[in-house]
């Protein structure tokens, strides 16, 4: 389970203006529309071809958890692309992101500061260019890490030195023992 990719995902999933289809015939019919036939939908699932013509038809109405599981995440990564991609342009230029977590955060400075890593609760909207940074990087597959690295980058950028109005010569921010995280557009 990615934290942040499901994170980012979520926040643009507020975006749809639509519910997603939640029986399994439904989310089935919308999949083999989306693919044009059953067959690739049954190679993409990994199940067979005649039991999705079966869901279709809805003579199967209930899947095994693992099956329910996947048709959701698919059917959800494909749902209202436009609306998808035009809240996350709207993230990127205009609004920004709000980003609230419930983490361990520390950081790197010259001697004599108090670096000491401490769980902290943030709630702290960030700007369009750290938006972009972060659905740009998701949108190239970028691991979980990278992710974590880009928000830590922009949380040092934003609540520590508050935009270069302090902490100026921070060097790193340490993002670890992540217990909650959020992302809103």
């Amino acid at each position: 389970m990615s934290m942040f990719g499901d994170g980012l995902d979520a926040a643009v999933q507020k975006a749809f203006t639509r519910p997603v289809p939640k029986s399994a015939g439904a989310q089935m019919r919308y999949l083999v529309r989306q693919y044009k036939g059953t067959r690739a939908v049954a190679q993409m699932l990994r199940i067979s071809q005649r039991t999705v013509e079966r869901y279709v038809k809805d003579q199967i109405k209930k899947p095994r958890p693992d099956l329910a599981a996947r048709l959701e995440r698919e059917v959800k990564k494909r749902w209202q692309p436009q609306i998808r991609a035009k809240a996350k342009e709207r993230a990127a230029t205009t609004g920004g992101i709000v980003i609230d977590t419930r983490a361990r955060l520390g950081y790197t400075a010259p001697i004599g500061s108090t670096d000491q890593d401490r769980i902290r609760h943030l709630t702290v909207a960030l700007p369009p260019q750290h938006a972009a940074r972060l659905f740009d990087a998701q949108e190239q597959g970028a691991t979980e890490r990278r992710l974590k690295e880009i928000a830590a980058e922009a949380l040092k950028e934003v609540y520590f030195q508050d935009g270069g109005r302090r902490a100026g010569q921070l060097e790193e921010v340490r993002f670890t023992d992540i217990e909650h995280l959020e992302f809103d557009l």
